[in-house]
């Protein structure tokens, strides 16, 4: 069984699907929200659903596109609002003007919003065509991770840590486990659920996504430190500035690399347990190494 995850393809579709939905409207918030989806990205988390579904099935991408759609949608409604000046009030994102630099701070807003309500959308749409428990248990599973006992919750914590003079690394990894790593373990989750698992296919696989969607944090944290602007494609040096608690701020350099390096050999192991079971994760594992040494 081949997984298979062309960006190029996912982006022209999801193009289409946007466009669709907006039936041309001709509105700055609808412009801000698409400036906002295509301005480029790694596209992480609807890889990681397709990868996993491709783990199970050998079906077509048609019946997990939706969920890969609303994923991004979610995720980028996140960043327009987390670079809010009342937020982290950072003026670049993915190389470009933030989109409140780009439009103004109240159409930044709607344009979040607009994002947020259109995952939902998309993901009734397929419910409602597809029929069957999965696809709803995919949009709980996703709907959970981004609300107030995942991403939401996560991103009030680092918000209220920033007034804290001392946190601890068991806070840390509690609230980058619900802010980042949460849509990670969705991703991996819905598309598992999609694709036909079990019940301690998904445990494993939900841990895996926890393992990495935290080792994708530390290494975001490590590059605002390291790397550059024109590299990132968003300011860096924030962190420290801000007065940010995260794996380098409270532990130094030594300790977040060696903890981003410990994750992701748990993730691997993880992947062992898998492949014990007849499915083929070289795709999975070939992620992992990729996020420990990325560079954006």
């Amino acid at each position: 069984m081949k997984n298979t995850f062309n960006q190029d393809h996912f982006e022209a579709e999801m193009r289409q699907h946007f466009d669709n939905l907006q039936r041309d409207l001709k509105d700055p918030v609808v412009e801000a929200a698409a400036y906002s989806l295509f301005s480029g990205g790694k596209r992480m988390r609807p890889r990681i659903l397709q990868l996993s579904y491709e783990l199970f099935t050998d079906a077509g991408v048609e019946r997990c596109r939706p969920f890969q759609f609303a994923l991004e949608m979610i995720h980028t409604y996140s960043l327009i609002h987390d670079d809010l000046p009342a937020m982290d009030n950072d003026t670049m994102r993915r190389g470009k003007p933030s989109c409140h630099i780009a439009y103004g701070e109240a159409t930044a807003i709607l344009a979040g919003d607009l994002l947020l309500n259109l995952a939902y959308e998309t993901m009734i749409d397929a419910c409602l065509r597809s029929g069957g428990r999965q696809p709803l248990e995919a949009m709980n599973v996703i709907s959970r991770a981004a609300g107030a006992s995942g991403m939401i919750l996560g991103q009030s914590q680092d918000i209220a840590f920033e007034k804290r003079e001392s946190v601890s690394v068991a806070e840390i990894e509690e609230m980058q486990e619900l802010k980042t790593a949460a849509l990670f373990k969705s991703a991996i989750l819905a598309g598992a659920i999609l694709g036909g698992s079990d019940t301690a296919q998904q445990e494993l696989l939900l841990e895996f996504g926890n393992k990495v969607g935290l080792a994708f944090q530390i290494r975001d944290d490590l590059l605002d430190s390291i790397s550059n602007e024109q590299e990132l494609g968003k300011s860096i040096g924030k962190d420290e500035r801000d007065n940010k608690k995260t794996y380098l701020t409270v532990q130094g350099y030594e300790a977040a690399t060696q903890r981003l390096a410990e994750l992701n050999e748990e993730a691997k192991i993880i992947l062992f347990k898998l492949e014990a079971d007849g499915l083929d994760t070289y795709e999975l594992r070939q992620l992992t190494e990729q996020l420990e040494t990325r560079k954006m």
